[in-house]
């Protein structure tokens, strides 16, 4: 049955496909953005929309009275996010309009890195040392009491931004600010707090779930890439990861008690964690929506599951029916450039085929870049899928060894 739908936040690759997934089933989606944001929709993606409301994301509880009003208006059926910033709002949105949603209470602790660390503490998630610091004092005591290396990160951040793994003390200051200069969405109110955590060297992945009515389907357990040095920026996603069934197992367990940690009833998480080398695991974060970085395509192409399907089915109260999970295998590589400059031109770039699905770069040329030091400073993607995961890697490899980024320093500021 068609019936209207609303979405937070229409922008981005992970909203534009839920988008499409909702006029596919033929529901009359509503977008609720910010004026500056709606400006800089696509023509197509206007298509796709039934209505839309603006509002001040930077003045939630005027946001939420914005949101339930026009719900209640259009007689929307329910609400999604996949935006970070924005899962809060979208929980105390689904609790006022009494849609599927999730805790209304508990819900900022997977927005929120100073109360998700208080929540997993009270929900005997096993995470990193962690201290909540207020100023640059604390900093430094907070820092010494974990020791070197250890990482600094802001209360409010998302897409690793403002985040600095440090070796030394003379390290702390450059570290202190960029947290504090990291950039919120939509002028949002800050948590000027920062956290100081051990740092939990090995394997880092995330797992992938869907949860409805308070139970917990894990889709699949997703290897990261990531640089090394002061900023951890991920390079590269890859799933199903193959790890011991021992692993798996201490994995899900974990990611299950962070699910009920923060809160969550129905929608999807994606929750960052750590395996050490000697089968330590723990949970570094959680976020209350779908993982980006193009994890829910992979998904599609190595499961043959549709993630947006799934969540429109959560939202709307209809049984997630979710098939046996296909034996594929799927990786994503996102390009970088390690100097900052003019960006010149991106040469090398495959064709698209039924193995490599995509290959695009999204940042303009003449756009200035720089070497990535979040998720932000991605000029673009490459997606291979295969049966076989030793040969989709492997591939992946060598496409990225053929495509060269060129930047022109003598713009670098």
């Amino acid at each position: 049955m068609s019936v209207p739908v609303l979405l937070l936040e229409a922008a981005g690759p992970e909203s534009e496909q839920l988008a499409r997934a909702a006029a596919a089933a033929g529901h009359p989606l509503h977008a609720v953005t910010d004026a500056a944001t709606l400006a800089t929709y696509p023509r197509e993606l206007r298509q796709l929309l039934q209505g839309h409301l603006v509002t001040d994301f930077a003045r939630p509880g005027q946001a939420l009275k914005d949101i339930t009003g026009y719900g209640r208006r259009i007689g929307a059926k329910a609400l999604l996010t996949v935006n970070e910033y924005l899962t809060d709002l979208a929980a105390r949105a689904c609790a006022a309009l009494s849609l599927p949603g999730n805790n209304p209470e508990r819900t900022a602790a997977a927005r929120n890195k100073a109360l998700m660390a208080a929540a997993f503490d009270a929900g005997h998630v096993s995470t990193p040392r962690t201290a909540i610091v207020a100023d640059p004092r604390e900093l430094r005591a907070a820092a010494r009491a974990a020791g070197f290396p250890c990482v600094v990160k802001p209360a409010d951040g998302a897409g690793s931004a403002g985040v600095t793994v440090i070796t030394s003390p003379q390290q702390l200051t450059p570290a202190w600010h960029a947290a504090r200069q990291a950039q919120v969405m939509y002028g949002m109110p800050r948590d000027e707090r920062l956290l100081v955590q051990e740092h939990v060297g090995g394997l880092e992945v995330s797992v992938e779930s869907v949860t409805q009515h308070g139970v917990t389907t894990h889709l699949c357990i997703t290897r990261k890439h990531t640089t090394g040095g002061i900023h951890r920026v991920e390079l590269g996603h890859t799933l199903p990861a193959r790890l011991p069934a021992a692993a798996e197992r201490t994995l899900l367990d974990q990611t299950d008690r962070a699910i009920a940690a923060v809160g969550v009833r129905n929608g999807a998480t994606h929750t960052e964690l750590v395996l050490t080398p000697h089968g330590r695991c723990t949970v570094l974060e959680i976020g209350a929506r779908l993982g980006t970085g193009h994890i829910g395509v992979l998904i599609q192409h190595a499961l043959g599951i549709d993630p947006w399907r799934t969540l429109w089915d959560i939202a709307l109260g209809h049984p997630a029916t979710l098939p046996p999970a296909g034996s594929g295998y799927a990786t994503v590589r996102f390009l970088t450039t390690p100097h900052a400059g003019r960006l010149v031109a991106v040469t090398g770039l495959p064709e698209v085929t039924p193995t490599i699905p995509a290959a695009r770069v999204r940042t303009a040329t003449d756009t200035h870049v720089g070497p990535a030091t979040s998720n932000r400073g991605r000029l673009g993607h490459v997606i291979v899928t295969g049966r076989d995961p030793h040969t989709v890697d492997e591939q992946a490899d060598r496409i990225m060894r053929q495509i060269t980024v060129t930047v022109d320093p003598g713009t670098a500021t």
